[in-house]
């Protein structure tokens, strides 16, 4: 095995280990000590392969969205509702995302750039799902551009309704109710 395969794997195990303490502790809580140790490594070791707390911090949020990466043509209005029911059988990594999230509206934080443009794209990219299935307006009488913050904004705040109380939200079938709003035939 070659030391940059090496490097990469190390890199990868310290990324799951900020995830872990991240989700336990959240961002702020969470010490690049604490994630040291998790991985048998100095603190100077661990900043020889991330420099900083932030620089951590971005690499921890974009693994996770290249575990959910698909690409946006592949996007239909039904896949997401799979997304969601996905999305609940992970509490863990769902609830360190929603953490950051929540910490990232603050002025200053390392993550509210990276949710910001994070976002943009998000909505961006759930305006072409419904403009390709609906066209220029849904059965509901809104754009594309109308629905679309409103479809992010139910995903998300689903997630946080049941991470707070799972026995009490059902959060695919709380999704499937907002299809059905929107007009989309749901089994």
């Amino acid at each position: 095995m070659s030391a940059r395969t090496r490097s990469e794997e190390r890199r990868a195990e310290i990324v799951r280990a900020a995830l872990e303490v991240i989700a336990e502790r959240g961002y702020r809580g969470a010490s690049l000590a604490a994630v040291a140790e998790r991985v048998g490594l100095t603190q100077q070791g661990l900043l020889h392969h991330f420099p900083t707390k932030e620089a951590l911090l971005v690499a921890v949020l974009k693994e996770r969205d290249q575990w959910d990466a698909v690409p946006d043509t592949s996007w239909r209005v039904d896949l997401l509702a799979s997304l969601v029911e996905y999305n609940a059988m992970r509490p863990a990594i769902i609830q360190t995302f929603s953490a950051l999230l929540g910490e990232s509206v603050t002025e200053g934080h390392p993550a509210r750039e990276y949710f910001t443009e994070r976002y943009t794209r998000v909505r961006q990219s759930m305006v072409a799902v419904l403009r390709t299935e609906y066209g220029e307006r849904l059965p509901n009488g809104l754009t594309p551009e109308r629905t679309a913050p409103l479809l992010v904004a139910v995903m998300d705040g689903l997630q946080y309704q049941w991470l707070l109380d799972p026995g009490s939200v059902d959060m695919p079938g709380a999704f499937r109710d907002f299809l059905r709003l929107l007009g989309e035939p749901v089994d």
